[in-house]
Protein backbone atom coordinates (compact mmCIF):
# COMPACT_ATOMS: atom_id res chain seq x y z
CA UNK A 1 0.00 0.00 0.00
CA UNK A 2 3.07 2.36 0.58
CA UNK A 3 3.83 1.84 -3.10
CA UNK A 4 0.53 2.88 -4.30
CA UNK A 5 0.62 5.65 -1.81
CA UNK A 6 3.40 7.32 -2.93
CA UNK A 7 1.86 6.52 -6.52
CA UNK A 8 -0.85 8.79 -5.74
CA UNK A 9 0.67 11.46 -4.16
CA UNK A 10 2.88 12.04 -7.19
CA UNK A 11 -0.11 11.63 -8.83
CA UNK A 12 -1.93 14.08 -7.55
CA UNK A 13 0.29 16.96 -7.92
CA UNK A 14 -0.50 16.43 -11.72
CA UNK A 15 -4.00 16.02 -11.89
CA UNK A 16 -7.00 18.56 -12.14
CA UNK A 17 -7.13 21.33 -9.60
CA UNK A 18 -11.17 20.96 -7.79
CA UNK A 19 -13.12 23.09 -5.34
CA UNK A 20 -12.99 22.25 -1.99
CA UNK A 21 -16.60 20.86 -2.21
CA UNK A 22 -16.32 19.33 -5.47
CA UNK A 23 -16.10 15.53 -6.36
CA UNK A 24 -12.46 14.10 -6.73
CA UNK A 25 -12.11 11.14 -8.71
CA UNK A 26 -8.74 8.98 -8.12
CA UNK A 27 -8.29 5.96 -10.44
CA UNK A 28 -7.15 2.12 -9.37
CA UNK A 29 -6.87 -0.70 -10.54
CA UNK A 30 -7.32 -3.97 -8.59
CA UNK A 31 -3.59 -5.41 -7.94
CA UNK A 32 -2.91 -9.53 -6.69
CA UNK A 33 -2.07 -7.78 -3.07
CA UNK A 34 -5.57 -6.25 -2.66
CA UNK A 35 -6.88 -9.96 -3.25
CA UNK A 36 -8.05 -12.26 -0.27
CA UNK A 37 -8.34 -16.04 -0.57
CA UNK A 38 -11.65 -16.10 -2.64
CA UNK A 39 -9.83 -13.92 -5.19
CA UNK A 40 -11.53 -10.35 -5.03
CA UNK A 41 -10.38 -7.57 -3.37
CA UNK A 42 -10.31 -7.65 0.53
CA UNK A 43 -12.72 -5.77 2.52
CA UNK A 44 -9.73 -3.95 4.34
CA UNK A 45 -8.35 -3.28 1.50
CA UNK A 46 -11.03 -0.93 0.38
CA UNK A 47 -10.49 0.86 3.69
CA UNK A 48 -7.14 1.42 3.03
CA UNK A 49 -8.13 2.65 -1.01
CA UNK A 50 -10.14 4.99 0.83
CA UNK A 51 -7.23 6.53 2.23
CA UNK A 52 -5.14 7.12 -0.56
CA UNK A 53 -8.16 8.72 -2.19
CA UNK A 54 -9.04 10.49 0.03
CA UNK A 55 -5.49 12.21 0.00
CA UNK A 56 -5.71 12.87 -2.80
CA UNK A 57 -8.90 14.98 -2.59
CA UNK A 58 -6.29 16.73 -0.38
CA UNK A 59 -4.34 17.95 -2.25
CA UNK A 60 -6.55 18.19 -5.50
CA UNK A 61 -8.56 20.23 -3.76
CA UNK A 62 -6.01 22.56 -2.05
CA UNK A 63 -6.97 21.81 1.02
CA UNK A 64 -3.54 19.70 1.72
CA UNK A 65 -1.46 22.92 1.22
CA UNK A 66 -4.00 25.00 3.70
CA UNK A 67 -3.28 22.47 6.58
CA UNK A 68 0.73 22.21 5.80
CA UNK A 69 0.62 25.84 6.32
CA UNK A 70 -1.21 25.31 9.31
CA UNK A 71 0.21 22.83 10.92
CA UNK A 72 -2.85 20.83 10.78
CA UNK A 73 -3.52 16.86 10.09
CA UNK A 74 -6.33 14.66 8.89
CA UNK A 75 -7.45 11.47 11.57
CA UNK A 76 -10.19 8.98 11.21
CA UNK A 77 -12.69 8.89 13.97
CA UNK A 78 -15.18 6.68 12.73
CA UNK A 79 -16.21 4.66 9.14
CA UNK A 80 -18.34 2.66 7.70
CA UNK A 81 -18.48 0.85 4.13
CA UNK A 82 -21.24 -1.43 2.30
CA UNK A 83 -20.53 -3.42 -0.40
CA UNK A 84 -23.09 -4.15 -3.60
CA UNK A 85 -20.38 -5.87 -6.05
CA UNK A 86 -17.02 -7.47 -6.22
CA UNK A 87 -13.56 -6.12 -7.86
CA UNK A 88 -11.37 -8.68 -9.04
CA UNK A 89 -7.74 -9.10 -10.22
CA UNK A 90 -6.80 -6.16 -12.73
CA UNK A 91 -9.97 -4.29 -12.98
CA UNK A 92 -9.90 -0.88 -13.29
CA UNK A 93 -12.14 1.45 -10.80
CA UNK A 94 -12.47 4.80 -9.53
CA UNK A 95 -12.64 5.92 -6.12
CA UNK A 96 -15.27 9.54 -6.14
CA UNK A 97 -14.70 11.52 -2.80
CA UNK A 98 -16.50 14.07 -2.18
CA UNK A 99 -17.22 16.38 1.47
CA UNK A 100 -20.65 16.27 2.49
CA UNK A 101 -20.22 18.83 5.61
CA UNK A 102 -19.56 19.07 9.24
CA UNK A 103 -21.24 18.58 12.59
CA UNK A 104 -20.20 20.67 15.61
CA UNK A 105 -17.01 18.39 16.20
CA UNK A 106 -16.02 16.36 12.24
CA UNK A 107 -16.22 16.35 8.73
CA UNK A 108 -17.65 13.68 6.82
CA UNK A 109 -16.99 12.50 3.37
CA UNK A 110 -18.51 9.94 1.06
CA UNK A 111 -16.40 7.86 -1.05
CA UNK A 112 -17.71 5.67 -3.69
CA UNK A 113 -15.76 2.64 -5.76
CA UNK A 114 -17.86 2.75 -9.41
CA UNK A 115 -16.76 1.21 -12.51
CA UNK A 116 -18.70 1.40 -16.05
CA UNK A 117 -21.35 -1.12 -16.50
CA UNK A 118 -22.32 -2.23 -19.75
CA UNK A 119 -23.78 1.51 -21.40
CA UNK A 120 -20.62 2.96 -19.71
CA UNK A 121 -22.95 4.43 -16.81
CA UNK A 122 -20.53 4.39 -13.96
CA UNK A 123 -22.14 1.87 -11.55
CA UNK A 124 -21.72 1.74 -7.64
CA UNK A 125 -19.77 -1.71 -6.27
CA UNK A 126 -18.93 -0.26 -2.85
CA UNK A 127 -19.59 3.49 -0.71
CA UNK A 128 -18.24 4.13 2.36
CA UNK A 129 -18.53 7.49 4.71
CA UNK A 130 -16.03 8.89 6.95
CA UNK A 131 -16.02 10.54 9.83
CA UNK A 132 -12.83 12.87 10.46
CA UNK A 133 -11.47 15.46 12.81
CA UNK A 134 -8.04 17.40 12.00
CA UNK A 135 -5.66 17.62 14.74
CA UNK A 136 -2.94 20.45 15.59
CA UNK A 137 1.14 19.42 15.33
CA UNK A 138 1.46 21.86 18.25
CA UNK A 139 -1.20 19.95 20.61
CA UNK A 140 -4.98 20.02 20.27
CA UNK A 141 -8.18 19.70 18.26
CA UNK A 142 -9.00 21.75 15.41
CA UNK A 143 -12.27 23.22 15.66
CA UNK A 144 -15.31 23.20 13.02
CA UNK A 145 -15.15 27.11 13.28
CA UNK A 146 -11.00 27.17 12.76
CA UNK A 147 -11.61 25.20 9.65
CA UNK A 148 -14.52 26.54 8.57
CA UNK A 149 -12.55 30.15 8.36
CA UNK A 150 -9.74 27.83 6.54
CA UNK A 151 -11.59 26.11 3.11
CA UNK A 152 -15.36 27.62 3.77
CA UNK A 153 -18.63 26.51 4.53
CA UNK A 154 -20.35 24.06 2.52
CA UNK A 155 -22.06 25.33 -1.09
CA UNK A 156 -26.28 24.85 -0.69
CA UNK A 157 -27.13 21.43 -1.59
CA UNK A 158 -24.14 20.02 0.43
CA UNK A 159 -25.33 18.82 3.55
CA UNK A 160 -24.67 16.04 5.66
CA UNK A 161 -27.93 13.34 5.71
CA UNK A 162 -29.43 13.41 9.22
CA UNK A 163 -29.11 9.40 9.01
CA UNK A 164 -25.23 9.55 8.87
CA UNK A 165 -24.76 12.18 11.74
CA UNK A 166 -27.01 9.64 13.89
CA UNK A 167 -25.11 6.77 12.73
CA UNK A 168 -21.99 8.95 14.05
CA UNK A 169 -23.75 9.28 17.20
CA UNK A 170 -24.45 5.88 17.78
CA UNK A 171 -20.98 4.25 16.69
CA UNK A 172 -18.96 7.03 18.52
CA UNK A 173 -16.20 5.56 20.85
CA UNK A 174 -15.38 7.04 24.72
CA UNK A 175 -13.66 10.24 24.28
CA UNK A 176 -9.91 9.24 24.68
CA UNK A 177 -9.66 10.55 28.56
CA UNK A 178 -12.93 8.77 29.58
CA UNK A 179 -12.86 5.72 31.13
CA UNK A 180 -13.03 2.54 28.38
CA UNK A 181 -12.92 -0.70 29.97
CA UNK A 182 -13.06 -3.77 27.64
CA UNK A 183 -16.68 -5.64 29.10
CA UNK A 184 -18.34 -8.54 27.48
CA UNK A 185 -22.02 -8.46 28.43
Amino acid sequence: MIFRTLLHALLSKFGPRLGHFDVVRTNFVTMPTDLDILRHMNNGVYLSIMDVARFDMLHRTGVWAIFQQRGWYPVVVSETISFRKSLTLGQKFTVESRILGFDEKAVYVEQRFVRPDAEGVLEIYSHGYIRGRFLKRTGGVVTIDELLEAIGVAPDGVSVPEWLLEWSRNAAAPATRAPAPSIWH
